[in-house]
């Protein structure tokens, strides 16, 4: 079929092109044909042999701004369009997230309707919701049964882990005893009461979070751990083996509480698909399978997606998979099991099979831009500054010809497009970030706009943040701009900063122009909300338990409510610090608002009704107006399950299940993440995680220290009786040695050195993504002085420079000789 397809191809081109020729002479085939290779012509010469693919394994390699979900959709409606699909047989489309599904579901049906065929043959999938469809429909099999389970997605807090961690340290007093007497110990007993809080509440739950997800998403067994444990247990704490009981325990709670979590919907499909029918029956019904952001799969992942591109009529035949994806965007290899060495691994197979595409062409940046990212990661890779292990794939960004498809494809730059800053400190760093910004605006408006009476606002103290305040810009005239932050608390920084000018002594006032400021991190916060609620409303009900005072305390710590500080001395003794006796030692300054802020919480829960505690907390916690209405909507929530028995033990319960099993929507959530965090206008803060995938015309990337990128890995100090290194971190470095077939494992120190390295590439990749989201600016800047910590802005000190910021100066000269004021 496929060769009478392009039989008609060549055919209808050769026919169109006649002059004499109608479309009316022209058979439907040979005209899907032509529209077909319409299509094709309106590619990348990089996205065309995604559009010339006939079945196999095909790997496309993707540079940042290649256009890979245009090429990938342009390429299924062809594959559908070639093979005849239909929603019996069907073509599979899997990606990240939620809203890229929803993307490239959009631009499929685009192409479809240009081929004017049918709006099926194709579905599109997250990787979970994927699995899940396929043990949902073979229960038996797979055994999940969603009627009867509940979907939980574990963190270190989360009940589960923590009853866990007490089981194991209740069956292994041995290895707790080792682990709590850590490399020396005295036997003074205020001190073990502080190291077994530090264990129970922090070292070992983090170990149970971390190990857990990463061996069962990599298809490790508890029993497997266990025995790697057995075979490398020279480390003194037998760390796998600790991490093993853990797992262990963890898995056990699951299957007794009737739990599912994310990992076991993979794992689960992959039990349906062990049985050869129910393996047929899903392989008949997927004609092959396309893989977006392919770097970011665990290995797990890619095993379901390979045996269901199987074809179950040639079970020796290569799978019909296309694997799209950039190893040097893989930036989630420190928090989940994801590792660019997989996806490189494929590439490479693919390209001994003559079967790898790379897309290096880019018309997103402008070619200083290009130039500056092509920079950077050459010198990252030569400077082995992660190691023996590159941090990077070796592939250079090129600029589009000048005949591209894409509208004003590597547009000029905007200044010197590429603007190297060291400012003298962090105020100063936002400061020219604000005139800079104001410069855009000014520069992009039209000759003829006629600025309104702002100042008269400004000065009677009307807020011209607000919407109906704000000047009314020309939005269409203006350039999008965003500030990439490593962490949120930098972000809330800089908009605190702008939005106060003359607190902070800034010479400049975004508000006059008109110009809003977008956190998008204050905005995830909010879906937070159900979680603060439930963990103070715990300490409320339990005051006296360590686990629940200290989880109170830090939570009221990061809403800086109450001054920072090592919390497990409290935690120790909770009663001695919420009603300290004329005998105990007297409570410093700190120490005692931190117990004003808890007696206070604590005196309201006496005083009022249950149905009006979420209320109260959320205006104690000082939550803004979103915050506060999703609050609302929570109470509202909570009242309707618990109405006839609203007890405090009640309302947990519905709060716990609301936290632990679902992900409660924020007021004012909407799907137009893009559109919202890229308009004109406005001056969007957002981390450089969530930037990946968006784009926008100038981009700032303020605070790049030495500190942060690539910094290094962080042992907090009540953790340090253990040594200089973290369990979960050692244990991730081993699984992971394991699974890359190294052998030996690394020894403790190694597996730290090695988990270094991994942060390391990391951040080096990030910042790469960070770069190659500008279009005609790129600016960037590390301040001379910042903050140790960023919970702490004000307390400043000298700061080391990122090192890709010298050598960018040393490199770019003309772009970094910038006098700071």
């Amino acid at each position: 079929m496929t060769d009478e397809f392009d039989t008609d191809f060549s055919r209808s081109t050769a026919e169109i092109d006649r002059p004499n020729s109608t479309f009316s002479e022209l058979d439907p085939a040979a005209l899907l044909a032509a529209a077909c290779g319409k299509i094709r012509d309106s590619l990348r010469a990089g996205q065309h042999e995604m559009a010339d693919w006939a079945g196999g394994p095909l790997a496309v390699s993707a540079v940042p701004g290649a256009g890979k979900s245009t090429g990938m959709a342009a390429a299924s409606a062809i594959a559908i369009a070639r093979n005849r699909l239909n929603n019996r047989r069907q073509l599979i489309v899997v990606t990240f997230t939620r809203s890229a599904a929803a993307n490239i579901k959009a631009k499929i049906r685009e192409r479809l309707a240009q081929l004017s065929l049918y709006q099926g043959g194709f579905a599109v999938h997250t990787l979970h919701g994927l699995a899940l469809n396929i043990a949902m429909r073979h229960p038996d099999l797979s055994g999940l049964n969603l009627e009867n389970s509940t979907l939980v997605t574990p963190t270190q807090s989360h009940r589960l882990i923590r009853t866990c961690v007490e089981l194991w340290i209740a069956e292994n007093p041995r290895r707790y005893q080792v682990l709590l007497e850590g490399q020396q110990f005295d036997g003074e007993e205020t001190e073990r009461l502080r190291r077994q809080s530090v264990l129970r509440t922090e070292i070992l739950p983090q170990l149970a979070k971390t190990v857990i997800h990463e061996a069962k998403s990599s298809g490790l067994s508890p029993e497997e751990l266990l025995k790697m444990g057995d075979i490398n247990s020279g480390d003194g704490y037998e760390i796998l083996a600790v991490a093993g009981g853990l797992y262990q325990k963890y898995q056990a709670l699951l299957r007794s509480r009737e739990f599912i979590d994310y990992d076991e919907m993979i794992l689960a499909a992959l039990r349906v698909l062990d049985n050869p029918g129910a393996r047929a029956m899903e392989q008949k019904q997927v004609f092959a399978v396309f893989e977006d952001e392919a770097q970011d799969s665990t290995p797990l992942q890619t095993e379901l997606l390979k045996i269901l591109a199987q074809d179950p009529d040639r079970p020796n035949s290569p799978p019909n998979f296309i694997r799209v994806g950039d190893p040097n965007q893989a930036i989630n290899s420190t928090f989940t099991p994801a590792d660019p060495i997989y996806f490189n691994q494929f590439c490479d197979e693919c390209e001994v099979e003559n079967k790898l595409a790379t897309m290096d062409g880019a018309g997103r940046s402008s070619q200083i831009i290009i130039d500056a990212a092509n920079f950077m990661l050459q010198w990252v890779n030569r400077s082995e500054l992660a190691g023996t292990e590159q941090p990077f794939r070796s592939q250079t960004i090129k600029p589009v010809p000048s005949d591209d498809p894409q509208q004003n494809a590597n547009p000029a730059p905007i200044g010197r497009g590429l603007e190297l800053h060291t400012p003298r400190d962090i105020y100063q760093t936002v400061e020219l970030i604000g005139k800079r910004v104001i410069e855009l605006v000014e520069e992009f408006l039209p000759a003829d706009f006629v600025w309104e009476s702002h100042e008269q606002n400004i000065q009677s103290g009307s807020e011209s943040r607000d919407e109906e305040n704000r000047p009314k810009l020309p939005v269409e005239n203006l350039k999008s701009m965003a500030v990439l932050v490593r962490e949120n608390k930098q972000g809330k920084f800089i908009k605190e900063v702008l939005e106060n000018p003359e607190k902070h002594g800034l010479s400049c006032d975004l508000r006059k122009y008109g110009i809003k400021i977008e956190d998008v991190g204050e905005r995830d916060r909010h879906s937070q909300v159900p979680w603060e609620i439930l963990t103070l409303l715990q300490f409320l009900d339990r005051p006296h338990s360590p686990d629940y005072l200290k989880a109170a305390l830090k939570i009221l710590s990061d809403r800086q409510l109450i001054p920072k500080q090592d919390y497990n001395a409290f935690a120790t003794s909770p009663e001695q610090f919420l009603y300290p006796g004329p005998l105990d030692p007297q409570q410093s300054d700190p120490v005692r608002k931190c117990r004003y802020f808890c007696c206070g919480l604590l005196q309201a829960r006496l005083e009022l009704p249950p149905y009006q505690i979420i209320s109260f907390l959320a205006l104690a916690l000082q939550y803004d107006q979103t915050e506060l209405a999703t609050a609302d909507k929570l109470a509202e929530r909570v009242a309707i399950q618990t109405a006839g028995n609203n007890s405090m033990s009640n309302i947990l319960g519905v709060l716990g299940e609301i936290v632990s099993s679902e992900r409660f929507e924020p007021v004012d959530a909407d799907d137009k993440i893009e559109e919202r965090y890229t308009s004109k206008g406005q001056l969007t803060i957002i981390t450089m995680h969530k930037a990946k995938g968006l784009d926008w015309d100038c981009v700032f990337l303020p605070f790049l220290h030495d500190q942060t990128i690539p910094g290094s890995l962080r042992v907090l100090p009540q953790t340090r009786f253990l040594g200089d290194f973290t369990l979960a971190e050692v244990a991730r470095a081993q699984i992971r040695a394991s699974l890359h077939e190294k052998h030996p494992l690394p020894n403790l120190g190694e597996a730290w050195e090695q988990a270094g390295y991994l942060k390391t590439a990391e951040e080096f990749r990030l910042l790469y993504v960070a770069m190659t989201r500008a279009k005609s600016l790129l600016w960037m800047a590390a301040a001379k002085k910042g903050p140790f910590t960023w919970n702490k802005p004000e307390n400043l000190q000298e700061q080391k420079p990122c090192p890709v910021m010298p050598v960018l100066k040393q490199q770019f000269p003309g772009n970094g000789n910038f006098r700071e004021m």
